[in-house]
């Protein structure tokens, strides 16, 4: 498989891994936000979020918040950011699934994305509605 987080979770590619069970590797990024940037993995190979089953993710959630408890004791930090992309359009560039729990210090330079522009309330009506109507599906 030409997956490198699937390669690194085999042992074929070394890592700092600072967590692993049945279901999830932990590892440091190599390309941090700030030092102590860790990358959660599921072993078992989903493209993202989107593909991921409930059953998974119900054990995630809980193993996000450890981490992130984790990282922000040993690093210091003042807060926690976790991201997670999914899709192309959304920043991901490595299409195994994978959140990021991002260690942040005030004034540490990372900026926060802004919105385009404030929607006008018609549309706000409007895609609440078709979102209501997507999840009682």
């Amino acid at each position: 498989m030409d997956c490198i987080f699937c390669q690194i979770i085999a042992g074929e590619i070394p890592s700092h891994k600072i967590y692993e069970d049945e279901d999830f590797f932990v590892m440091l990024d190599i390309n941090p936000v700030n030092l102590g940037h860790a990358l959660i993995l599921p072993k078992k190979h989903f493209r993202n979020l989107l593909d991921m089953p409930d059953k998974l993710l119900k054990k995630q959630g809980p193993l996000i918040k450890k981490i992130a408890l984790a990282v922000k004791d040993a690093t210091g930090a003042d807060g926690i950011n976790i991201g997670w992309n999914n899709e192309p359009a959304a920043g991901q560039l490595i299409f195994h699934s994978h959140v990021h729990i991002i260690p942040r210090f005030r004034n540490d330079g990372f900026k926060h994305w802004r919105g385009k522009n404030k929607p006008l309330n018609e549309e706000l009506v409007e895609i609440a509605r078709n979102l209501m109507k997507k999840l009682i599906m």
